[in-house]
C-alpha cells in the first residue's frame, strides 16, 4: 500500500467511526455499501474494502455473508457528534454544511448557508435599539433574565399569535436561548433514548443532528409539494408509534414548499389517533407573503407545540427562541431550562428584539425582504437553468431554492469539489433521513455572489461527467 492510500484508507475509517461515534450509525445498522461509499468518497472499492476490513479487525464493524457489513454492539465509543480534524475530510454529514459556513473565511462564498447575508438585515434599527438599550435599567444588563423570559417580548408574540387565531395566554409562552434550544429542551421533556421520532424526508438537516444527540429512532416521512406524504405519514405512525412529527409547516426547509389545507387537517387526525405531539417550527413564517395553514393554529396549541426565533429576519448573534405550548407543559419545559442553563434567553437579547419589533421599521423591513426574494429567486432560476439544475417547485416565499441535478450527478461529491474552491454548498442527502436526495442541492438565492459560484458549480459537474 502507498502513502496516498493509506491516507485515504484512514480518511474512510475516521468518517465510519464519525457515523458511530454521533450514533448516526447505531449497533446492528448496515454501513454504507462498498460501491456507495466509494463514489460518496471519491476512491476505489478497493480502498474501501480495505478500511472495512481494518475496522472489522478493530470490532467497530462486522461482515454478513451476502449482506454486507454491520456495526456492532461492542467497543461502541462515546457520544461525539463530531470528531475533530480537518473539516475539508470529513464525511458529509448533517453537521458539515453548518461547520463548513460558520467557520469559512471572509472570502467564501455559501450559497449552501441557511442565513440572510448582513446587508440584508434591519441593522439601522437594531443600532437604535442598541442605543436605546444603553440607556436602560443597569439590571438588564447585569442580571438573569425571568425564567419565562422578557413580558414585553413574550406580549409581543402573544399579539401576533393573535392574528393568526391563536388565543393564547401568557402562560403559555417560554423564551429560550435560541430557537435550536427550544427543540433540545422538548426533546429533554419529551423523549427518552430509544424513542421514536418522524421527520419529513428531507428536512433540517439539524433535526436530525440533534435527534442523534438524544439517542432516539429517527424516522423519515417523504416531503411532498403540499406536506408528508399522507399514505407514508399515516403507515409511519401505525407502524412507529412515534412520539413526536418535527416538522417546517411554511416555507418548508429544505425544499420551500408549504402545507395545504388538506394535508394539515389528515396531519392532525392521525397524529390524534395515535397521541404523536407535533413540534411546528415556523422560524419562516414572516417571509411568506401570506399565511399559510399552520398546525398550531388549527390545533389551538394541544397537540401542536409551536417553535420559533428571531435569527433568519432580524440576527444571528441576538440569539432567542421561543416554545408556545399547553401551560402545563410549559411549567416543566421552564423548570428544565432552569436546571439546565440556569434562566433562558438574554435580557438584553431579548429587550433588542422586543424593541425592534415594536417599531414600525419591521414590518416595512419584512415587505422590503419579500420583495428583494422573489426577485433573487427567479434570477437564481434563471441563472441554474443553463447548467441543467431545476427547482424542484417554485416557493411562494423565502431564500431557499431545492433544485436537482442532471441525471446521474451525485452533489455530495459536486460540494465536496467545490468546497476545494471556497463554495459551501447544501448537498441533498445531509437533508435526507433514507439518503435518497443524492441529486439534489438546496441553494440561498441570497449568497449567490456573483459568476464564481457558478463557475465553480459549472466545472464540479464537468469533471464528474467526465469521469
Amino acid at each position: 500500500m502507498t502513502a496516498g492510500e493509506g491516507t485515504r484508507t484512514e480518511a474512510l475509517m475516521n468518517a465510519i467511526r464519525t457515523k458511530i461515534a454521533s450514533r448516526a450509525l447505531l449497533p446492528g445498522d448496515r454501513v454504507p455499501s462498498v460501491r456507495r461509499f466509494a463514489k460518496t468518497m471519491n476512491v476505489s472499492s478497493s480502498t474501501v474494502v480495505e478500511a472495512y476490513d481494518r475496522l472489522a479487525a478493530e470490532g467497530l464493524i462486522c461482515a454478513r455473508r451476502g449482506s454486507g457489513f454491520y456495526v456492532t454492539s461492542m467497543n461502541l465509543p462515546p457520544m461525539a457528534l463530531a470528531q475533530m480534524g480537518t473539516p475539508r475530510d470529513r464525511a458529509v454529514d448533517p453537521l458539515w454544511v453548518s461547520r463548513q459556513s460558520l467557520d469559512a473565511d471572509p472570502s467564501v462564498l455559501k450559497p449552501g448557508c441557511g442565513w440572510l447575508p448582513a446587508d440584508w438585515m434591519p441593522n439601522a434599527a437594531l443600532r437604535r435599539a442598541i442605543r436605546s438599550l444603553a440607556r436602560t435599567d443597569d439590571a438588564v444588563l447585569s442580571e438573569y433574565g425571568s425564567t419565562r423570559g422578557s413580558v414585553n417580548l413574550r406580549r409581543l408574540l402573544l399579539g401576533r399569535f393573535a392574528e393568526e387565531g391563536i388565543n393564547a395566554i401568557p402562560d403559555q409562552v417560554m423564551l429560550t436561548g435560541s430557537g435550536t434550544q427550544a427543540i433540545d429542551l422538548i426533546c429533554r421533556f419529551l423523549l427518552r433514548s430509544g424513542d421514536t421520532v418522524l421527520v419529513d424526508d428531507p428536512c433540517y438537516f439539524n433535526f436530525q443532528a440533534l435527534l442523534r444527540a438524544h439517542q432516539v429512532k429517527i424516522v423519515g416521512v417523504p416531503y411532498t409539494p403540499t406536506g408528508p406524504d399522507l399514505a407514508a405519514f399515516e403507515a409511519a405512525v401505525e407502524a412507529e408509534r412515534p412520539r413526536l412529527y418535527i416538522t417546517n409547516s411554511a416555507l418548508h426547509n429544505p425544499t420551500g414548499a408549504s402545507l395545504s389545507p388538506q394535508t394539515a387537517y389528515r396531519l392532525l387526525s392521525a397524529a390524534s389517533a395515535r397521541d404523536v405531539t407535533i413540534v411546528e417550527d415556523d422560524i419562516f413564517a414572516d417571509f411568506e407573503p401570506d399565511l399559510s395553514p399552520r398546525l398550531a393554529v388549527l390545533d389551538g396549541l394541544n397537540r401542536v407545540i409551536r417553535i420559533g426565533s428571531f435569527s433568519k429576519t432580524l440576527s444571528a448573534s441576538v440569539r432567542c427562541g421561543y416554545i408556545a405550548a399547553r401551560a402545563d407543559w410549559i411549567e416543566g419545559l421552564v423548570d428544565l431550562q432552569v436546571a439546565t442553563s440556569f434562566g433562558g434567553a438574554s435580557p438584553i437579547a431579548t429587550q433588542l428584539i422586543a424593541n425592534v419589533l415594536a417599531g414600525g421599521s419591521y414590518r416595512k423591513h419584512m415587505d422590503e425582504v419579500r420583495q428583494r426574494l422573489t426577485r433573487a429567486r427567479k434570477v437564481a432560476a434563471a441563472r441554474l437553468a443553463p447548467l441543467g439544475i431545476v427547482p424542484w417547485i417554485t416557493p411562494r416565499g423565502g431564500f431557499y431554492l431545492w433544485c436537482r441535478l442532471p441525471d446521474g450527478h451525485d452533489s455530495t461529491v459536486i460540494a465536496r469539489r467545490a468546497v476545494a474552491h471556497n463554495v459551501v454548498l447544501a448537498p441533498g442527502n445531509v437533508f435526507s433521513v433514507s439518503q435518497s436526495a443524492a441529486n439534489f442541492l438546496r441553494f440561498n438565492v441570497t449568497q449567490f455572489g456573483g459568476e464564481r459560484v457558478l463557475s465553480v458549480l459549472q466545472s464540479a459537474m464537468e469533471k464528474y461527467s467526465a469521469e
